[in-house]
């Protein structure tokens, strides 16, 4: 017999072999180039073979434009999108593999990601290329050997059909969102306005992009209202502090002036001092969601990022899984052989040495997975200088919180002196920490005010030096960041852990949002507040919450995939009759939007003859140059980079005076350049290929 291992990426597909091999494998190379692995174990012979993620994707089976349209099915994702033509060689691979063993005694073994896209994954190869329905199924956190080990020993007899159907319902339920969507948006543009554009709403993006063109439009209707606030700058013996009048905003200028005409003494007296001492747990472990939202705190990392460097430790062995929404850290993944093995990490053995001197109970939150427990490292170690700066950040990180989480609670006391000035009440606040408890194990992660007040006595008298009244306005509500929506999404029920952070790239990549703040353009929000007007429920929270839940509820076995996918069938068809009903008025309401999108897009900067420079397309050359808007006039015209995305900067070259551009390329770093081919700044770019 032969066992036939399907991963779902390469380096995981290498990290098996590697575990259930003890190192004893041989690499082979398909004819395709792709590199899998073969060895005996127990005296079996087994293969392991890897996919490159989803070698299937959704297509409509039947031609034509129109909506609501439900004829899908699964084909090789090479022939569905020219962007996955680079999964072709896998899928060829493990045909072949599979054509060199027919009419063989063959096992099949899922060792996927245990989650409804690796489930899927695995599905759909062993049903369209192996032509199997049955097969084994590995389950594990982490890549490490003894999780591999344990997964392969005890490994389920069937695979996990529950994952399976959630993972293709949830692609049916996206695709037909995705595609009657996008149709009915733009073919109400093409027909019903002057323009035409590429234009998408999906089942979670539109709600999202509601929820943050709502924000958009609390803050423009914001107005700002004054308020005063004093301040007293005063003196503690060689020291000198701010202290607060006790009410936060005063309304009238006349009432702040008079109160500090009343304060202006030359002494006041302390009235009050209050302490109390505040005892603070350890932080819960990282789910996706937290450690995407300090990501960006401590990093600036979008949550995209964030997942992708985290999946790219979790492929190496070093971290768990990290698309998990799990807060629990269960003994069996061993706590102490984490810490021995992260002991020899630099910066980490006094902290693991301490730890283990004690009871080893971590702190845990309440958030559950069925899958997966909390991320955290693995007994693999990595070279921490063989890692990116961007790996060796997210690692540290999360070793940090894993070793945060054995701690014992902080203390931090605050201190309060009420201050009299004139019959006024002003007060000063400290904060410090008394016992560092997890905090050091958390090290610069764990930020923490520090104010440190001298010792006071009630009744003492303490010198002012200066009164002053400060001149505000209530300010709007803050923009949602990246790790902010994110977590209200999940809040809300929008998306799930490992699709929120895609749902957000789509919306910055569609140009409905822009900035690590993030800012709805003007064409996201008339898109949002189109739909919203015209056909509600295509982005209606609930509608989407029912669905995720119905999703989960084929997970616990207590409805049936067909019934959920019939169900959103029933949904669309009313949804798409209303659609088309006010396809015009859809149009035409989107038609500025559009416009104003596309010129935004266009415009580079402005010619020397004060025209715009833009973007355009020469239909006899196939190729976009820029041009100025006061052409035949002024013939002023510059070649572009081709096969590149080109943005903005709204910077001026200092040699030339053209304008500045942003170059990006898929899987190269981008570059800035002016315009002008003749500049200076670019005379040794004859010997750079890459920017040539």
């Amino acid at each position: 017999m032969v066992s036939i291992i399907i991963a779902e990426k390469p380096d995981a597909c290498k990290n098996i072999a590697k575990a259930l091999s003890d190192g004893k494998f041989k690499k082979i190379k398909s004819s395709y180039g792709v590199e899998y692995y073969r060895f005996k174990r127990n005296g079996k012979e087994h293969i392991v073979i890897p996919a490159v993620g989803h070698l299937f994707n959704l297509k409509q089976t039947v031609k034509g434009s129109r909506y609501p349209v439900f004829d899908v099915d699964w084909f090789p994702s090479y022939k569905v999108n020219k962007r996955s033509e680079f999964s072709k060689k896998y899928f060829k691979t493990i045909e072949e593999i599979v054509k060199q063993f027919n009419g063989k005694n063959v096992e099949y073994i899922s060792a996927c990601d245990y989650d409804n896209e690796g489930s899927l994954i695995a599905a759909n190869i062993l049903r369209f290329i192996c032509k199997v329905e049955k097969a084994k199924r590995m389950k594990f956190s982490t890549l490490a050997k003894p999780d591999l080990v344990k997964a392969y020993e005890s490994m389920s007899p069937h695979l996990d059909w529950e994952n399976i159907e959630c993972g293709e319902t949830r692609h049916i339920l996206d695709f037909y969102w995705g595609i009657n969507t996008s149709r009915a948006l733009i073919h109400a543009v093409k027909k019903h306005s002057s323009r035409f554009a590429i234009l998408s709403a999906g089942r979670v993006q539109g709600p999202t992009l509601c929820l943050l063109a709502k924000r958009e439009k609390d803050i423009q209707k914001f107005k700002p209202k004054p308020y005063w606030q004093i301040e007293a700058e005063i003196k503690i013996g060689k020291g000198k502090f701010v202290a607060n009048f006790e009410k936060d905003k005063i309304w009238k200028k006349k009432e702040a002036e008079k109160i500090a005409k009343s304060s202006s003494v030359k002494e006041g007296v302390i009235i009050k001092i209050q302490r109390r001492v505040q005892t603070q747990s350890p932080p819960a472990p990282f789910n996706i969601t937290s450690l995407q939202t300090e990501a960006y705190r401590l990093f600036g990392f979008s949550p995209q990022q964030t997942l992708n460097i985290a999946q790219s430790l979790y492929e190496n062995a070093y971290i768990s899984y990290p698309r998990t929404s799990s807060e629990k850290l269960p003994p069996q993944i061993d706590y102490v052989g984490i810490l021995k093995a992260i002991s020899s990490v630099p910066g980490y053995s006094k902290i693991c040495e301490e730890i283990m001197k004690g009871e080893l109970k971590p702190r845990e939150g309440k958030k559950t997975d069925p899958a997966h427990e909390a991320i955290h490292p693995t007994v693999e170690v990595p070279d921490l200088k063989k890692l990116t700066p961007q790996q060796r950040k997210i690692y540290d990180l999360v070793c940090r919180r894993f070793l945060a989480c054995f701690g014992k609670a902080a203390k931090r006391e605050s201190m309060k002196i009420v201050i009299d000035l004139g019959g006024n009440k002003y007060s000063l606040s400290g904060r410090r920490t008394i016992e560092e408890g997890w905090i050091k194990y958390y090290g610069r992660y764990a930020k923490f005010d520090e104010i440190i007040l001298p010792n006071v006595k009630e009744g003492q008298k303490i010198k002012v030096v200066k009164i002053r009244i400060l001149d505000k306005e209530t300010q709007p509500p803050q923009r949602y960041s990246q790790a902010s929506i994110i977590k209200e999404m999940e809040k809300r029920g929008l998306g799930t852990r490992a699709t929120r952070a895609a749902i957000l790239q789509t919306l910055y990549d569609r140009g409905y949002i822009t900035g690590k703040s993030i800012r709805v353009t003007p064409l996201g929000m008339k898109i949002a507040e189109t739909l919203r007007k015209y056909v509600p429920e295509l982005v209606d929270e609930k509608l989407t919450r029912k669905f995720e839940k119905e999703i989960e509820m084929i997970f616990e076995g207590k409805i049936k995939k067909e019934k959920v996918i019939n169900d959103a069938k029933r949904h669309l068809v009313k949804i798409f009759k209303e659609f088309s009903k006010k396809e015009k008025v859809i149009g035409k309401s989107l038609e500025g939007a559009i416009i104003d999108s596309q010129e935004d897009a266009n415009y580079l900067g402005k010619c020397s003859c004060n025209g715009d420079l833009k973007k355009m397309f020469s239909v006899r050359t196939k190729k976009y140059f820029v041009g100025c808007s006061n052409y035949p006039k002024c013939k002023t015209g510059y070649p572009l980079p081709h096969g590149a995305k080109i943005e903005r900067t709204d910077k001026v070259c200092e040699k030339c005076n053209t304008p500045i551009i942003m170059v990006r390329r898929k899987g190269k770093r981008p570059f800035r350049m002016c315009l002008d081919t003749n500049c200076e700044t670019k005379k040794d770019w004859g010997s750079d290929k890459k920017k040539k």
